[in-house]
């Protein structure tokens, strides 16, 4: 499965921004088969689990934010999203889409989201 993130970009603390990944090369039948997953990297940090959605819509979240990001898929549009709101500064990294399928994980390139204070 091949992902192209976007969405990333500069916001102030409290701001809101939106993160989306799509597979447009991907069947509709294989792309509803993967869990898909939002994870990130801060500058000298290990790239950390940040949600996750199931090929049935199951959803998990790190607590770090919980209650503040929602993830989301499109299976029709072969998208998934991250709605990030109530941003801080320890929200700022690089961040990645990755498919899931069995052993097979797949990513997209990183999109980076800065948010200053």
């Amino acid at each position: 499965v091949q992902l192209q993130a976007s969405g990333g970009g500069l916001v102030q603390a409290g701001g809101s921004l939106r993160l989306s990944c799509a597979a447009p090369r991907t069947i509709f039948s294989v792309f509803s088969g993967h869990d898909m997953g939002w994870y990130r990297q801060a500058p000298g940090k290990q790239r950390e689990l940040v949600a996750t959605i199931s090929s049935n819509g199951i959803t998990t979240y790190s607590d770090s934010v919980k209650g503040r990001f929602t993830i989301s898929r499109d299976n029709s549009r072969k998208t998934v999203s991250l709605r990030m709101n109530s941003l801080k500064p320890d929200d700022t990294a690089v961040y990645f889409c990755n498919a899931k399928q069995g052993e097979l994980v797949s990513w997209g390139q990183g999109t980076q989201v800065t948010v200053s204070s």
